[in-house]
């Protein structure tokens, strides 16, 4: 990570929705700001954070060309929305986590001191693969779009009965009749996809799962496909019906029978900063093996 002089360069960026943030934001300034770091807000935090001395308030793209880093206080869902821009601009992120479970996160609210060690430079690096959709549609339109999660395919609300056809190199892998379908990372695995009975996978792994949503079947599994697959999928309905494409949690296409959906690995990757050297399995042993209230 490059840094300026003797100080590190850092766009902070917040999630106000979560009630406590707002505190954990302050704390995470004034860690950073007292290792002589420099900090980027975007200018809609002004009015928020405006009485912190020493934040710098620009626009979005802005703080992120300017920064060496990124440190995200929500939860993952934060963090999914920070790694879009991220990404593009090859900048690591570090999540300090304020929602409920935060798989993403390197440190939990209560962790915040720990920045420390961050401006010295004690910390590990985790390149995280992302996928790329591209929907092609019968007009001749396309939509693309970048993920560090999942892309999940569900059926519209007037769908019914729904099939699923994945395709890879021409060669069909599954036709079956489900709610939906989700593609996902590895970081992504212990999304929707393990909910939906996915295996975990450890998040530096390189490679594509495809599950099944309520599949109509006893023999539907997921699939673990080599990172360089491209699979294509067709849905096919009765009457007008239509499913949804949303990816990372964001709806970005309805699907008719008569459109392509095309799942491959992107050219962007994702860098998540982790300060605790192999956070991930004490994550899952802490969040998915303790009852969700005792959080």
């Amino acid at each position: 990570m490059q840094k300026s002089g003797d100080f590190m360069n850092v766009f902070v960026y917040p999630n106000l929705e979560k009630s406590n943030s707002k505190r954990c934001t302050e704390q995470a300034c004034s860690v950073l700001l007292s290792e002589s770091s420099v900090l980027y807000m975007e200018e809609r935090y002004r009015e928020a954070f405006g009485e912190l001395y020493g934040i710098e308030y620009l626009s979005l793209d802005e703080c992120v060309d300017r920064c060496d880093c990124i440190v995200v206080t929500g939860g993952d869902g934060t963090i999914l929305r920070c790694s879009s821009i991220a990404s593009k601009y090859d900048k690591p992120i570090l999540g300090i986590n304020c929602g409920t479970l935060g798989f993403m996160a390197s440190l939990e609210a209560s962790d915040i001191d720990k920045l420390r060690l961050l401006c010295k430079g004690d910390y590990t690096v985790s390149e995280r693969m992302m996928l790329n959709v591209t929907v092609k549609h019968e007009n001749g339109e396309e939509i693309k779009a970048d993920l560090l999660n999942d892309a999940v395919l569900v059926k519209g609300e007037s769908c019914r009965i729904a099939d699923f056809e994945v395709s890879k190199s021409g060669s069909v892998v599954s036709s079956l009749r489900a709610d939906g379908v989700i593609f996902s990372t590895a970081t992504g695995a212990s999304a929707y996809s393990l909910s939906a009975g996915g295996p975990i996978i450890e998040p530096d792994m390189q490679c594509i799962e495809f599950s099944q949503i309520c599949a109509h079947s006893l023999f539907a599994r997921t699939i673990v496909f080599s990172p360089d697959s491209v699979l294509r999928v067709r849905c096919r309905f009765k009457d007008d019906a239509y499913a949804i494409l949303a990816v990372d949690g964001v709806q970005i296409a309805r699907i008719t029978g008569r459109d392509i959906v095309k799942i491959k690995r992107s050219q962007l990757v994702t860098r998540i900063i982790d300060l605790t050297a192999g956070s991930f399995f004490p994550a899952v042993n802490r969040k998915l093996m303790t009852p969700l209230k005792e959080l």
